[in-house]
């Protein structure tokens, strides 16, 4: 693997990790299967691409960005609670609904940021490269991002939104309404994912309708692997393992597209065989280890 292909892994992993992050809040804390995030990703790329190339500050339009990825959480939060549309259903209304909206928002299926201000170019005015700004700058937000979403799930209204998921019959028997810590949780997560898309946009110079195709794949896959290397034992350590997963995940798809046996290696067209291959090995790998540790006891 070349300096630039891990540094590119590196930028994608911690870029990423923001959408990783939005997915282990409904994957995890509320055990609510979302597919929005295929939508809210390109929504959050979208808003973010018209604000600055009608003049916003690049980081002043992550901001609108977040806010329509969490009005889309909540839609497909309410959809659920308040229709009683099944969970798996309404966020795939929401993300099916999302990509015509994303054509709104842009006027046209794409939109490039060529020529214009992105949040790399303070980091560029030092003298920094691509390859040092973009893992540097994502990687400190991705952080700040993890510290303040362990802060938040200790509070009384986190602990409640994580009961939410764990418990809802005992949560609610403690007068807490469920049904507003899903809406909220949901939207959370899509405002991560959304935030997610905005740095995308800008880091490679261009926002698309199709960019989320797949991501929730990707997520997904993140959060188990780094389940499984780093464990679960608290909150904190379970939200760090998301954003380490995300990082370990594309590393492991560089390395993996840089590998060759003799006339044959990976194409990016096979990105889904390599994401299949990972998630079934750490599902598979806790198993074997167990295995492999009552023998050594027999």
């Amino acid at each position: 693997m070349t300096w630039y292909a891990f540094s590119g892994a590196l930028e994608q992993g911690f870029v990423y990790g923001l959408m990783v992050l939005g997915v282990y809040i409904t994957f995890r804390v509320l055990h609510f299967p979302d597919l929005t995030v295929d939508g809210s990703l390109p929504l959050g790329a979208a808003v973010a691409s018209v604000c600055i190339t009608n003049g916003w500050d690049p980081y002043l339009a992550c901001v609108p960005a977040m806010l329509a990825g969490f009005v889309a959480g909540m839609v497909t939060g309410i959809l659920n609670t308040k229709f009683k549309i099944l969970h798996l259903l309404a966020s795939i209304l929401t993300m099916i609904a999302l990509y015509s909206i994303n054509i709104r928002i842009m006027g046209r299926p794409n939109m490039a940021l060529l020529n214009q201000q992105s949040v790399l170019d303070p980091l560029f005015s030092l003298g920094l490269t691509q390859a040092v700004a973009g893992p540097l700058l994502f990687g400190v937000m991705a952080v700040v991002v993890v510290g303040l979403l362990v802060w938040f799930l200790n509070t009384e209204q986190g602990q409640a939104m994580r009961a939410t998921g764990d418990n809802p019959q005992m949560i609610t028997a403690q007068g807490v309404d469920t049904h507003k810590m899903i809406i909220a949780g949901v939207g959370l997560s899509n405002a991560l994912v959304a935030l997610a898309g905005a740095l995308v946009a800008q880091s490679q110079g261009a926002a698309d309708v199709n960019m989320g195709v797949g991501v929730i794949v990707a997520g997904l896959a993140s959060v188990i692997v780094g389940e499984t290397l780093f464990g679960a034992r608290s909150i904190g350590r379970r939200i760090a393992a998301a954003l380490l997963g995300s990082v370990i995940y594309r590393l492991a798809i560089a390395l993996a597209l840089s590998l060759k046996l003799g006339a044959f290696s990976f194409t990016p067209s096979d990105i889904n065989l390599i994401t299949a291959i990972l998630v079934v090995l750490a599902l598979v790998s806790p198993q074997l280890k167990q295995k492999v540790q009552a023998r050594a006891r027999s």
